[in-house]
Parts: C-alpha cells; sequence; structure tokens
C-alpha cells in the first residue's frame, strides 16, 4: 500500500468514526449503528452472518460460505467440519446517557446521549480490520468471525451473542479498548487477570421509625446502616490479602423524608470490584456476614441484593504473549499496564474460549465515561493493524498444529 493509500484509508476510519460519533446509541437501541455497519461489511463484499441478534452485527472473512438461509451457528458447525481454524475479533457498539462537553465539531447530534467510552474508536477499527483481511482473504487459512457487540455498558451484550452461537467453533478471541492515559503507539497486555469484576448491591436496613425527638421509641436504621458502611471498609483491610486487591464503595445513601422523623427504613448501594473469583466470593460472604451481624447488634435486619456484573476479565497466558509479540512485529511499544478495576463484559467470551484482552493507547485528556472525553484518532490505523494481525497470525498457528 502506497503512502497516498494509506493516507486515504486511515481518513476512512476517521470518517467512520465521527459518523458513528454524532449518532450515538444507548445498550439494545443500537439500530441505526447495526444498519450503518452492516453497509459498510456490504460495500467492502464481507459477508453477514445471521445469528437473529435485534441489534449488533457478526460477519466472517475466509472460509467458504455457508449455506443460504441457514443461522449462524448452523454455519459454524459446517466451517469446523472442514477443519478450518476460527479466530473471534469483537469491537463494542453502544454509547452512554451522557451530555457530551467536548465541544468538538463531530460532537453528538443526540441530546443526553453520547461515545464516552470510545466505542465508536473500537467498532471504527474493527471495520479497518476486516477491509484489510478482506483483501488478503485468500490467504486466510481459516476464519475470521467479527463481531460488532451491542450493550457492553449493561455487561448484556457478550452473554447474548454467547446464547446465540457466535462463539460456535471459535478457536480464540480478541478483543481491545481504548486507553486514554497510553500514548498513540503503545500497546497493553498482560497475562491473567487483566480487568475487575464489577458487581454491585443494594442494602436495606428495616428499623423502628419515631420521632426524631423521642429516638429511644424506636429503632434508628440511619445509625445502623452508617456502622455497617464503616465495618464494611474492613473486609478489604482485614480479609483480602495484601497480594489482592479489592475495591468496596457505597456510592448512595438514602433514608427518610422529614427533619423531624426517624425513618423506618435506610437503603444505601455501591459497587465492589475483585480480580479473581475466589476473592469475589470471599468479599461477597463477609459482606453478608458484616452487614446482617451490625444489623443484628442494633436490633435491626438488613437484606442485601446483589446487582451481578461481569467477572473479572483473566486474559489466556498463551494469547497474551502471543499479542504482545505481534505487537513488537508492528513497530508498536508493549507495555504492562496497572490492573484496571473497570469492568467488561468481554470477560464471558474468555471463560468460554481462550484469548486476549488489550488496551491500546489513545492519549486522551480526560477517562471514560467523562463528558469531554475525546481520543487521538491517530490511534486508529495502528489498532486496524493490530487486529488484523493478530487474527491473521492466529489462524496460521492453528491452521498449522491441524
Amino acid at each position: 500500500m502506497s503512502a497516498a493509500e494509506a493516507q486515504t484509508a486511515a481518513q476512512r476510519l476517521v470518517d467512520i468514526r465521527r459518523q458513528l460519533h454524532q449518532q450515538p446509541e444507548l445498550s439494545g437501541e443500537e439500530y441505526e449503528t447495526t444498519e450503518a455497519i452492516k453497509r459498510w461489511l456490504t460495500e467492502a463484499g464481507i459477508r453477514i452472518v445471521d445469528y437473529g441478534l435485534p441489534t449488533g452485527v457478526i460477519a466472517e472473512i475466509g472460509g467458504k460460505p455457508g449455506r443460504e438461509g441457514a443461522h449462524g451457528a448452523d454455519n459454524a458447525k459446517t466451517q469446523v467440519e472442514h477443519g478450518l481454524p476460527i479466530v473471534a475479533l469483537r469491537a463494542d457498539i453502544d454509547a452512554l446517557p451522557i451530555e457530551e462537553e467536548t465541544g468538538l465539531p463531530y460532537a453528538s447530534k443526540v441530546k443526553g446521549k453520547m461515545h464516552a467510552c470510545g466505542h465508536d474508536f473500537h467498532t471504527a477499527a474493527l471495520l479497518g480490520a476486516a477491509f484489510a483481511l478482506k483483501g488478503r482473504e485468500k490467504e486466510l487459512p481459516g476464519i475470521v468471525r467479527l463481531l460488532f457487540q451491542p450493550a457492553e455498558e449493561k455487561a448484556k451484550g457478550a452473554q447474548q451473542l454467547i446464547r446465540s452461537g457466535a462463539l460456535e467453533g471459535v478457536d480464540a478471541i480478541f478483543g481491545i479498548h481504548n486507553k486514554p492515559d497510553l500514548p498513540v503507539g503503545t500497546i497493553g497486555v498482560r497475562s491473567g487477570p487483566f480487568m475487575a469484576a464489577a458487581d454491585g448491591f443494594i442494602v436495606e436496613v428495616a428499623g423502628v421509625g419515631t420521632h426524631a425527638a423521642a429516638p429511644e421509641t424506636g429503632i434508628d436504621p440511619i445509625v445502623t446502616a452508617s456502622h455497617i458502611i464503616t465495618a464494611l471498609q474492613t473486609i478489604v483491610s482485614r480479609n483480602v490479602s495484601a497480594l489482592d486487591q479489592a475495591v468496596i464503595s457505597v456510592t448512595r445513601l438514602h433514608a427518610g423524608s422529614a427533619w423531624n422523623v426517624i425513618s423506618d427504613k435506610a437503603v444505601f448501594d455501591g459497587t465492589i470490584r475483585t480480580f479473581t473469583e475466589e476473592v469475589r466470593q470471599t468479599v461477597r460472604q463477609r459482606f453478608e456476614q458484616v452487614a446482617s451481624g451490625v444489623a443484628a447488634a442494633f436490633g435491626t435486619t438488613a437484606a442485601v441484593k446483589w446487582l451481578e456484573g461481569p467477572p473479572a476479565v483473566v486474559n489466556d497466558a498463551r494469547w497474551a504473549t502471543f499479542a504482545s509479540r505481534i505487537a513488537k512485529t508492528q513497530a508498536l511499544t508493549v507495555v504492562e499496564p496497572a490492573l484496571s478495576p473497570a469492568g467488561e463484559d468481554f470477560s464471558f467470551y474468555l471463560q468460554q474460549t481462550a484469548g486476549a484482552f488489550l488496551f491500546v493507547g489513545t492519549d486522551g485528556p480526560q477517562q471514560w465515561h467523562h463528558p469531554a472525553f475525546e481520543l487521538d484518532e491517530a490511534a486508529l490505523p495502528g489498532t486496524a493493524g493490530l487486529l488484523a494481525g493478530l487474527a491473521g497470525e492466529a489462524l496460521r498457528e492453528l491452521a498449522a498444529k491441524r
């Protein structure tokens, strides 16, 4: 590819990203985004496979087209029977309910919605990888399955794709997420735990309401909730090893509606972040014990409701090392990033199929989910090239062992 052709290809990805950025859609509502992705894939001659998804797109490059009208999982089974390896690449496509404050000329045109996590960047990068792989489709010793996944922000999309059969026959899977605090040209990858399990909780403390001037005639749930919240912090400091990591954050507390009345109920909620399933279960067990024990000491009860989020992202050692090697061959700088306490539903794929999740540097001024979030689009060509390289080289390694 000449310098002029490379510049044209890079500008196309920028244009795609900006078009997506101006028309953000929330989790489960990505209808226009889905149609736009299908249009770009069709224009490139890339086959779209029907998995019965209301939003989101699955497409394939390489191998043999399946039976017309067959469900995606049935066609995947046919490809496996032919002995062809399959490597999946995933990008998330949904936006967030945030009012954009970037002031960019291509800012969101939809009030109260914004691509504040860079999923538009991920989608454009995967499309760029798709265009590159299509150009050398005849050289691929297997199939690249492209997963344009909806509803990542609600941690529902990955499981939806898994139930549809999108991982049928997949030998390895790779995904990326932009990282604003890494410079462009830098890739963050590590084996094992990478991003946190993200669980939520709601605790309802039941007391006995009374007049605020006569607290002895009731049981104050606010005092109880305050003691529970304080005691919960000892779980991390006294029940989790210093060699492990965990976070318990109470983010909201509500009780009562009048200044001179002690309410009969107090409710607080928040989140727990952990990096291994063992610590995750330990923290949750101790959380319930602390909540019920402290409540009982004050003559109240505490009911804990769990909002189960995605498990920790745990990279396969083989494919994490492989990804590091491929990145270096593309003159990218590879670093081992700190564990991220953010959650990612890519973890559900890694529970089913070996693979790796990577950070790509985008040198942005703000972190994810900020109304002024922005990234350096100069990272798009390199990210697309990395995804294409991961898929192509992984297929070659897998095919060589069959």
